[in-house]
């Protein structure tokens, strides 16, 4: 700045002095941006972000913003990450990135059902049909795939049911395929369930999926006060193909949220095997209540899928479903769980209050057997779990009050 007389407003905006470099603390500097300021014309136009040698404008990353992107890729076994304003921002860019008119979808019939319904809405309008198919079914998938097949998805557990799927034996089948691209939900597992990237062996060489999306909403973030997603790929192209849909379409995270999933990250082992262990302490409380017909919980013996999940995971997560008894109406259950103290009624899952909330599963499910009766899930937060028996045990008595 030339030495002359300015007004204070002006001063205070173009002030000369910056803190000296090499300050390091635990925490990640957090960097806010729109505009990024060039030294010059010529770096102006030399600059370009894709590679994330140097910085051209806010959407396209800052320092926090590539920092949180490297370590969620070391997290997923992948080289190259993504950000999104939400885990269904960052399964709607895949398919927006991937799929074209003509191309076809096939989704797991017990996946996320957003994921379902913009196959339903927007790809349908924009000529993308789609297949719902059964995820513990290898075979099935085998049947469904055809030429004009793009892309498939995959989820692990299942949404709400929370059957693990057959994940060895669908991608053996994909891989049949060179013309489909595999992309995986990520969020239940976050990274440390099992490696997404390398969990077959296909000719000694480990392989996985191609693209691992992760609502780093849930577990990551830890807090259940953010909204954030990524897309974890191991291929350079492919990254690039993705990048550039993110790029077009604007997607942008905030610096506070970035904050927020960084300082979040440390404690993720720590906090999930705390879901994990207590929810196993309540998944096997339930099978002991007369009250539920069936237990959903990828670690029961009894659960859908869990030869699947013992052939693939080490953890399992903090969800468990609870399907009641036929003889309970659902007015009943829903007494139950407005009797709930500890547990609060709320979607989403990942953070330290646990959670329940109903399902009518008729109403979503169209592939494979369809659990009988009305279920609850729980999202187990990080309260003493004999404290969250304790109160499942007392909303019971509302429920059998009810019967």
């Amino acid at each position: 700045m030339k030495q002359r007389k300015i007004a204070p407003s002006t001063h205070l905006i173009h002030h000369a002095y910056e803190p000296p470099a090499g300050f390091k603390s635990v925490v990640p500097g957090i960097h806010k941006a729109s505009t990024v300021i060039f030294d010059n014309t010529v770096a102006l136009r030399a600059r370009q972000w894709k590679d994330k040698t140097g910085y051209t404008y806010g959407l396209h990353g800052t320092p926090s913003t590539f920092t949180l992107e490297e370590r969620l890729a070391t997290l997923e076994g992948g080289l190259q990450t993504l950000l999104a304003p939400s885990g269904l921002a960052a399964l709607a860019m895949v398919d927006m990135a991937l799929l074209h008119a003509g191309d076809e979808v096939l989704i797991p019939d017990n996946a996320y059902g957003p994921n379902k319904d913009l196959a339903r809405g927007e790809l349908a309008h924009w000529g993308i049909t789609h297949q719902f198919y059964d995820p513990l079914r290898a075979d099935e998938l085998a049947s469904r795939i055809t030429p004009r097949t793009k892309l498939i998805w995959l989820e692990a557990a299942g949404s709400v049911t929370l059957e693990f799927p057959d994940l060895i034996g669908l991608l053996r089948v994909a891989r049949q395929h060179p013309q489909v691209i595999v992309a995986l939900d990520n969020t239940w597992g976050a990274g440390l369930a099992f490696d997404a990237f390398a969990f077959d062996e296909f000719g000694g060489q480990s392989q996985g999926v191609d693209i691992s999306v992760h609502a780093l909403t849930k577990y990551p973030s830890g807090g259940a006060d953010v909204l954030m997603g990524s897309i974890t790929t191991r291929d350079e192209a492919l990254h690039i193909k993705l990048k550039m849909t993110h790029m077009r379409m604007g997607l942008g995270v905030g610096g506070n949220d970035v904050e927020a999933v960084l300082r979040g990250l440390p404690t993720l082992p720590l906090r999930y095997a705390a879901h994990d262990a207590a929810t196993r302490q309540i998944a096997q409380w339930w099978q002991t209540r007369p009250e539920v017909s069936q237990v959903l919980h990828p670690a029961l013996p009894e659960s859908p899928g869990h030869a699947h999940w013992a052939q693939t995971c080490s953890a399992a997560g903090g969800l468990v479903s609870v399907v009641f008894d036929e003889r309970y109406s659902p007015a009943q259950v829903d007494a139950f769980i407005d009797a709930l103290d500890l547990f609060k009624i709320g979607y989403s899952w990942g953070g330290p209050v646990s959670l329940a909330v109903p399902y009518h599963l008729p109403s979503m499910r169209t592939v494979g057997d369809v659990p009988q009766g009305t279920l609850v899930r729980l999202a187990i937060g990080l309260e003493d779990p004999q404290d969250l028996i304790d109160d499942l045990a007392q909303a019971l008595t509302v429920l059998a009050a009810g019967a």
